[in-house]
Order: structure tokens, then sequence, then C-alpha cells
């Protein structure tokens, strides 16, 4: 790729990037977008309808000052500890990067300029020019310059490993003072116990109770029996499908009689009342049943072989977790129990054997459905090479001979195109990741993020970087006596596709994070059919979307800092429109659906790790390509030393995000100790807080006449 094609991306990325900025400043200030702009202020109550003002079709930036001024316990006291620890990511790429790019861009990218490899700089023709001669791979093999690039690997490596320990322990700290100042929790006196072994002489919930009243007499507080429920919670849906239209239809006949008085020779306000009605019997048999399936879930054999299991103190819970219940290690197992309102009730791993197929299902499709994502990956190489192009396809000769559509199929498409197909993998591990049993929304995004990480590693920059087939990529990667060779080859020379993949995937979905574009859509095709005062529930952070996508744009930043700088840039700016858009998503978007006290930063530490490893074996190889055996030889212990500083760190760190320590719980046992009164009242509501949603009333309304009365509480 030359200079012009890369400027023509970045160009068309500004240029959206601007047009974006507008749009938002512009579409945020309507009333009719404010379910999409600010639903977290609307949920809240804080923020209401005004009157339409002309100013309100003025763009103004006002929205980057507030995002820009909002401290940190701010974001704190609003969106929780996992909000914080999120734009500490951020913050920490910024930190990293900043340094990379003051040593990248002011000495190694003259260092790689100097150089005549490759060939020689035309500064007459400078946007001729090809992006390699940026790159180490212009340096002259054998050159001392290449001593300029052994120490700046050594530089970023000690300051972005001082940072990870930092912020680490930054993070380990607002956890502990996080759990020492809370209420006393529900989830904190909980856990959860399946595999729950049957018998015939006495109920799974009689079983429950003699276990733990024996094991634990005097923390042992009560338990409550999952049922099973999904049958209740498709009719559940079904109901709030039909009430939702049922509502739809009363808004539109109400309008039409406003309007029309009646419709049309009383037609049509005939016909909506006959399927309003239509619709009400339907919801009522659904009422039935929803009940009568109630009433069945509280028999002794909808019982599933699961419970949660409520202690009197926090460190009875811990103990009964921490100490295995039985002699056999597959029945009677115990984790900790999420908050209530972070439980995914449709899990199904009631058995060890259930919960262990699951987990290799879902190996076995994430394994699939990585080779078949190689299509895109593979379209998107062939774009990057026109000479490849043209003998595949010899009838698109003459639209390639023309220069600006060269650029935009070199420089703009093929990061457009896996941009795009990106856009399947969270949902998808999202789902995989459900159905793996875990038991709260919480553990399912962060499996998610794992999977997603490693899928985009794996798809995104290997299969880019090894181009072929699965086997030869697969026996490039695992042929470990030539692998700092082989990422030495390789890695370097797909410099000239993720410089622009920073620029045409990070700022366009940071942009499309900021503009809502989906949502959007969706109010634009729903606006006519709802009212804007129904009810909504303000959206959460996709964490497994965003998490890894921050972290392998870290993982790109570190790997080409010392190859290729120039990506250094384009990073930073992904980095700040991120720092800005999030803060303010914080404020007006999105609300917390859960909170796990910063339990992902964890995940975080050792993408980074492995960003540094990779980055210091690559160096390893490069040395050895370029003739420097001395640099090579000396950057051989970087890696050693930067996984026993990993070692240290989750000997150190990692406990803490896994259990808090028993110092911490009885610290708070005993403050609650000081008011009984108040723990006879929480320990009330412990029975009441666990139980599934799908077991509560529903209300519907006695009469299908009115207009006005809801039918569903």
């Amino acid at each position: 790729m030359i200079v012009s094609a890369l400027l023509t991306s970045v160009g068309i990325n500004t240029a959206l990037c601007v047009l974006f900025f507008t749009l938002y400043s512009i579409l945020r200030k309507q009333p009719s977008n404010y379910k999409v702009y600010i639903p977290r202020l609307l949920a809240e109550g804080i923020s209401r309808k005004k009157p339409f003002k002309l100013k309100q079709l003025i763009p103004s930036p006002d929205w980057v000052a507030k995002a820009w001024n909002l401290s940190e316990d701010e974001l704190f006291s609003s969106s929780g500890l996992d909000a914080l620890v999120f734009m500490h990511l951020i913050t920490f790429s910024l930190k990293i990067f900043t340094f990379a790019g003051v040593i990248g861009i002011f000495v190694l990218l003259p260092v790689n300029l100097w150089g005549n490899q490759l060939e020689e700089v035309d500064m007459y023709d400078f946007a001729g020019n090809s992006l390699d001669v940026f790159t180490i791979s212009n340096v002259n093999s054998g050159s001392n310059w290449l001593w300029v690039h052994f120490l700046a690997v050594y530089m970023v490596s000690g300051f972005t490993c001082f940072q990870l320990h930092h912020e680490y322990k930054y993070i380990a700290s607002k956890r502990i003072s996080y759990f020492s100042s809370s209420k006393p929790l529900p989830h904190q006196f909980t856990i959860l116990v399946h595999s729950i072994p049957t018998s015939s002489s006495c109920s799974i919930s009689e079983s429950v109770d003699s276990f733990f009243r024996e094991l634990y007499p005097s923390t042992y507080l009560s338990h409550v029996v999952i049922r099973r429920t999904n049958k209740i919670q498709t009719l559940l849906s079904k109901s709030k499908n039909l009430y939702k239209r049922i509502r739809q239809l009363r808004s539109n006949s109400t309008q039409q009689n406003y309007n029309h008085g009646g419709g049309i020779l009383g037609l049509f306000g005939s016909k909506k009342d006959d399927l309003i009605d239509h619709y009400g019997k339907k919801l009522e048999d659904i009422e039935q049943n929803v009940r009568l399936r109630q009433a069945e879930a509280s028999l002794i054999a909808e019982e599933a072989r699961a419970a949660f299991v409520f202690f009197k103190s926090r460190y009875g819970a811990a103990s009964a977790f921490h100490l295995q219940p039985s002699i056999n290690p597959t029945q009677w197992i115990t984790e900790p129990a999420p908050a209530p309102k972070d439980v995914y009730w449709p899990f199904f791993s009631e058995s060890f054997m259930k919960q262990w197929v699951s987990k290799l299902v879902v190996i076995v499709v994430c394994i699939l459905f990585t080779i078949s994502f190689l299509i895109p990956v593979v379209l998107v190489q062939g774009l990057t090479n026109l000479k490849q192009l043209e003998i595949l396809f010899p009838f698109l000769a003459s639209i390639l001979s023309i220069k600006f559509v060269t650029q935009i199929i070199t420089g703009y498409l093929p990061s457009l195109i896996l941009q795009m197909s990106l856009k399947l993998v969270p949902p998808v591990m999202g789902f995989l990741s459900s159905i793996q049993g875990y038991i709260s929304h919480s553990d399912i995004e962060m499996s998610a993020s794992k999977k997603v990480i490693w899928f985009t590693v794996w798809n995104v920059f290997f299969a880019t970087v090894f181009s072929g087939s699965i086997l030869h990529q697969l026996y490039v990667i695992l042929d470990l006596r030539e692998i700092t060779s082989n990422l030495a080859v390789a890695v370097p020379a797909q410099a000239s596709f993720f410089i622009p993949y920073v620029a045409t995937t990070g700022w366009t979905n940071v942009l499309s994070e900021l503009f809502q574009i989906l949502p959007f859509i969706s109010s634009l095709i729903k606006r006519p059919f709802t009212k804007q005062e129904d009810e909504f529930e303000a959206p959460s952070l996709a964490y497994h979307r965003d998490v890894p996508r921050i972290l392998f744009f870290g993982l790109l930043g570190i790997t080409y800092f010392f190859l290729a700088p120039l990506i250094i840039p384009f990073l930073l700016v992904y980095l700040c429109l991120a720092y800005i858009i999030y803060r303010n998503q914080f404020i007006n978007v999105y609300t917390p659906k859960y909170e796990t006290a910063g339990r992902f930063w964890p995940i975080v530490h050792d993408s980074m790790i492995f960003s540094l490893v990779l980055m210091q074996l690559i160096a390893v190889g490069s040395f050895a390509l370029k003739k420097l055996s001395p640099a090579s030889t000396w950057t051989l212990p970087l890696p050693v030393f930067t996984l026993l500083f990993n070692y240290y760190c989750r000997r150190r760190f990692l406990p803490i995000f896994t259990a808090y320590s028993a110092e911490s719980l009885v610290k708070k046992d005993r403050e609650d100790e000081k008011d009984p009164a108040a723990m006879n009242e929480f320990y009330n509501q412990l029975l009441i807080v666990y139980k599934d949603p799908a077991l509560f009333p529903i209300h519907h309304s006695s009469s299908t006449d009115s207009l006005v009365s809801p039918l569903l509480s």
C-alpha cells in the first residue's frame, strides 16, 4: 500500500468523524430522539421533554465539555466500579501509547526513513511512497541503528509492566474499599449449590436443609430451591409482546378517532376494536396458563437439582464455598451466588455432567465458527493484493487502473469488510456462553469476552499475518523452533493493512457507539407505532463487545510500535475519541445491569501480558533476521522477565479478584453484629430476593374494554 491510499482511508474516516459529531450534536437535542441518546436520564426522571427551540438545530460541543469534566468519584457513584475500571482501561492504554508514541514517532520513524533496505524515500512524491519505508524492514541489515529499536523494546516493556502493576494495585485497592464500605448485600451471604443428589425418601429441599444444617449448624440460615420455569418464561414473554401490541393498537385507535372521527365510515375503528378484543382474550388465556404453570412449579417434581443456600455471616458463606462439601467432587458443587439482579435464570447446569457436556459442545462450535470466519479474512487479503485480484477477476482490470478506485479498494474497503463481519462475533459468543451453564449475566459476559478476544486475535491478527489455509497457519504457529523468525517475516509485511485498519475499524466503531446507529434506526421504524410515554429500560454497556475491541487495538499498538510506529498516532486518536465518547455514554445512555467490582480486570492484565510477550518474540526474530545477533540474544531474557512479572502479579493481586479475605469478611460480620435488628430484617429479605421472577404473580386487567387501564403491571 502506498501513502496516498492510507491518506484516502484517513480522509474518508475523518469526514465520517465530522459528520457523526455534527449529526449527534443536533439529533441528541431533539425530543423524539431522547430514548436513543439520553435513555438513562429519561429512565431516572432527570431529563424531561422541552419545547422546541431554534437552537436545537444548531450543533454544539457542550456534551464534550460535560464528559471531560466528569470526575472519577461522580462516575463511580453513578455507574459503579465496573464503569470506572472500563475507563481505566482506556486511560491506561493512553498512557502506554503516548509513551510509545513519543519514542516511535520522534526516534524510530526517522531511523526507519533513514534506511534504504527496501527503497529510498522520494520526498518529491511523498504520497507515492510505499508504507514499507516507514517500517523496520527499511533499516539496513546489520545496521547499528537497530540498537535504537532494541532499547525502545526494553523501555516500552518496562513502562508497560510498571503501569500494569500500578493499575492492578489501584483497582485491587478500589475493590477492597468498595467491599469495606458496602452495606450487607444478599450475594455476600449466599452460595449456589448444584448437582444435588436425588433421593426417593425426601425432596431436594429437604436434602439441602438436612445436609447444610448438619455441616454448618451455627451459620446455616435457610435455602431456596430453584424451580424449572422455562415454560413459564416463554409464556411471560408472549404476554408482554401481546400487551405491547394491544397498547400500540389502542394508541393508534385513539389517534385515529381524534383525527378522523372514528375512521372512514367507522370501518377501521371497528376492525381495530375487534382485534383488541381478540388479543385481550388471548392475553387472558395466557394469564390463566401462567397461573396453572406457577402452581405446578411448586410441586416436588418441578424442583431442579440446584438451590440458593443462605448463611448468617459472610464468613460462613465463604467457608461453605471454599470447602468441598462432599466426598464425591461431582456432587454438591458450590459456587458464589451472583447478586439477585445478576442471576441468569434460564441456566440449565443442574448436574456436573450437563455442565461438562455443554462446555464441550460450545468449544466445538467455537472452533467451527472460527474456521468458517476465515472466508471474509481471505476475501480481505485478496483485496489488499491488486495483482491477485486482476488474475482472479480479469474483467476488473480497467476499473483497477483508476487511481482513486485502487486507493479505496486497497486502503478502505478491506478494513470495512472485516469490520462488518466482526459485528457478528460478540452476539454469537454471548449466546454460546449463555448455554454453558453460567448462572449470572456477568459470568456470561466475562466468558464471552475471553472468547471474543481469542477469536479476534486468531482470525484478525494471525489469520491475516499468516495467509493461507488453516492447516498452514496452525503449522506455522505451532512450529516453535521457527516461530520467532516466522513472526519477524510475516508481521511487518502486514503493517500496510493494520495501519488503515485502526483508522477504519477503530474510529468508525467508536463513532457508531456515539451515534447509536442501530437504536436510532430502530427508533425511526417504531416511532409511528409507539407512544413516547411508554415505559422502557435504559440499556447497559456490552462489556464483551467493547473490552475485547480495545484490548485488540492494544495488541496491535504494542506489537507494531517498533515495527511500524506510524500506527501509534491513529491509535491515540481512537483512544481519545473513546475516552470522551464512553464517558458521555455513561452519563446519558448506559445504566449498570450488575456490579462485579472490577472483576474483569485480570482479563485485561492477561491480554496485555500476551501482547507484550508476542511483541518481544517478534523483536527476537526481527533482530536475527536483520543480522544483529547480539540484539536478538539480549532480547531473549525479556519474555522470561515479563512472564515472571505476570506470575508475581497473579500471586499478589489475582486472589483479591477471586474472593475476599477472611480478615475482610470477619471485620464486616462484626460490624453487622452491632445492629441485630437490622440484620434480622435483612435475613428475612434474603428468602424473597432470590425468588425466580417467573413465579411472581402477574396482574392483567379484568376488562378488555377499557382503553386506558393496563393489562400487565
